[in-house]
């Protein structure tokens, strides 16, 4: 309760100082010629003091404030940390992602030298990691127990699904992860295969995985901006090399709607080295947006994601998910130092683009269908210890976005199937 009050006081303090600030820019240029000023002031009552006009005017700005304040806090933080959370345990409601890193000796889950599917670029033991204590690691949510996955019950409830990724490496990651750990329940290996017999890259568009026993499919589609990146207009600036129509959604995305579990995530390359420096700028209507900011287009193109759900997906069989951004340790002066800790952090530190969350809650909350927010920011800034470091391949690359596996993409799964077997599916009638 006490903590609750703290975050709650912390909260209006910030509220009321935002209100302050956009109302005296909304209220000022009025208040200094309107005629409405002269007219209110016939509605003054003969003989009433300044000084009782003043405590009025205090107790209704105070009452409108205040009004503000819970509207805000119970609509829009309460509101989001329900969604966001999206975990419903079998008495209550749970933030899981409010919670903590312990140390568990039943992990790994897996073992990437013996899943096939298990990317070498990713598995830091392979590539020369000799400590392992960044694999004993377990998420455990402060207020409740999250269950324990049980890989024969998840591949039973998955039986003749599709599971889809879309977006980014990260989602690669979690989508081999997730193979890597369905892998352990599989009797016969060679009943589970890629569908191409292609071998898993980063420079694939399209992996899909078959567990043939299971009838089930495991996919990953890479959109790494999710709308649709084009050539520029013509006759424009030399500096515009091609476009995001952030109005328009990636041109592959009719195959991801015939699913039964849909996990997006798009934020790492929405920076500007990987957009302006690339001589790639916003469009919309057709038009150029030269001037619009990143945080601007990345909420339009999330606006367009969102209206792409509500009107070609059928969120009575599909369940929808979208992760929020993972956290990067990069240090020193020019962000280009990477120091692996052999520890997690006992605090929240990072580049954890927070921006970026509020963007997708903001957006997520005005949906008219179901979408749970798979918030695991907070839950990364902690693993300085889980990145991957110098052991990469080639081992020339330095890397302190990226995860190991087994490691911090496993616990997204686990609460994706925790979520799913104690309410998801219940909820879409299963």
């Amino acid at each position: 309760m006490v903590l609750w009050t703290g975050r709650f006081f912390d909260f209006l303090e910030m509220a009321t100082h935002s209100l302050t600030r956009s109302a005296s820019a909304r209220i000022t240029p009025r208040s200094l010629s309107s005629p409405r000023v002269s007219f209110h002031r016939k509605w003054w009552a003969p003989g009433l003091s300044l000084n009782a006009l003043a405590v009025t005017f205090l107790l209704a700005s105070l009452v409108l404030v205040l009004g503000c304040v819970i509207y805000l806090y119970v609509f829009r933080f309460l509101g989001r940390g329900f969604l966001v959370s999206g975990f419903v345990g079998p008495t209550e409601g749970c933030d899981v992602f409010d919670g903590s890193w312990v140390q568990d000796d039943t992990y790994p889950l897996y073992n990437s030298s013996e899943c096939p599917f298990a990317e070498r670029g990713f598995n830091c033991l392979a590539n020369g990691r000799k400590d392992t204590d960044y694999l004993k690691w377990r998420w455990k949510p402060r207020h409740c127990e999250m269950p324990k996955i049980n890989v024969r019950e998840v591949l039973e409830s998955l039986r003749g699904k599709r599971v889809v990724f879309v977006g980014d490496s990260m989602s690669r990651t979690q989508w081999e992860s997730l193979i890597c750990m369905l892998m352990t329940g599989v009797e016969d290996p060679k009943t589970v295969y890629e569908v191409n017999g292609n071998q898993i890259s980063k420079t694939i568009r399209f992996l899909g995985v078959r567990f043939e026993t299971f009838n089930l499919s495991v996919e990953f589609f890479r959109s790494v901006f999710l709308v649709q990146q084009g050539s520029p207009p013509k006759h424009g600036p030399k500096r515009v090399r091609m476009t995001l129509k952030l109005d328009k959604m990636d041109d592959v995305n009719w195959k991801w709607v015939d699913s039964d579990v849909l996990i997006f995530n798009s934020g790492h390359w929405w920076t500007p080295s990987k957009l302006f420096d690339m001589g790639c700028y916003f469009q919309a209507g057709g038009l150029l947006k030269l001037g619009m900011s990143i945080n601007s287009a990345f909420k339009m193109a999330l606006e367009t994601w969102a209206l792409w759900v509500e009107t070609m997906v059928n969120t009575n069989r599909t369940h929808v998910f979208f992760r929020t951004y993972e956290p990067s340790h990069w240090s020193g002066s020019n962000q280009k130092a990477c120091e692996v800790t052999q520890q997690p952090l006992t605090e929240a530190k990072g580049n954890d683009r927070s921006e970026f969350a509020e963007i997708i809650a903001e957006v997520v909350t005005k949906m008219r269908v179901p979408v749970t927010v798979l918030n695991v920011t907070s839950m990364g800034a902690f693993r300085s210890d889980a990145h991957i470091g110098t052991w990469s391949h080639p081992s020339t690359i330095l890397d302190c976005s990226h995860w190991c596996l087994p490691g911090v993409p496993d616990a997204w799964n686990e609460l994706v199937f925790s979520y799913l077997l104690t309410n998801g599916w219940r909820k879409l009638g299963r």
